[in-house]
């Protein structure tokens, strides 16, 4: 039986569109017009094949990214032009007074408790001190509704 000649290794991979021949370098000629302008069939194509996944993957980090960076932003601008405008409606619980009728006396000043026997007692009201009203405590007696961030304070804890 006749003995072929061992044929030259060859690579294989699942990204190379053709495999590769191994040659020692030493067999190929190099010459200054060779390392210059090397021809484009001594170099594989490398396939890249982008399954579905990876182009959803791709898709929403980029769209993460983006909401991450657009929220904040949008909300900020919406800040700064609501600081801007003018806040002229009028509060709500109060209807625009800054005063609320105190609930304890009923807006009276004065509190009457039955004692039993037909007997009352009417003392001054602890609770507004006799005035019948309290200072709003939404709007702080100003009559302006607040706006919404501005009736909490922020405070830093670090």
């Amino acid at each position: 039986m006749p003995v072929s000649s061992p044929s030259p290794l060859r690579l294989q991979s699942p990204f190379i569109h053709r495999p590769i021949n191994a040659t020692p370098s030493s067999s190929r000629s190099l010459s200054a017009r060779n390392l210059r302008s090397p021809s484009t069939s001594s170099y594989p194509r490398i396939k890249s094949e982008v399954d579905t996944n990876t182009v959803i993957a791709i898709s929403v980090g980029v769209a993460s990214v983006a909401l991450g960076i657009g929220i904040p932003v949008f909300y900020e601008t919406q800040i700064d032009n609501a600081a801007k405008r003018e806040n002229t409606q009028p509060c709500f619980p109060c209807n625009g007074t800054g005063a609320q009728k105190c609930r304890l006396c009923v807006g009276s000043g004065n509190v009457t408790v039955e004692l039993g026997g037909g007997e009352k007692e009417v003392s001054t009201c602890i609770n507004c001190d006799g005035v019948g009203s309290l200072t709003c405590t939404t709007c702080q007696g100003s009559g302006v509704q607040p706006r919404y961030l501005d009736r909490r304070e922020f405070k830093d804890d670090d």
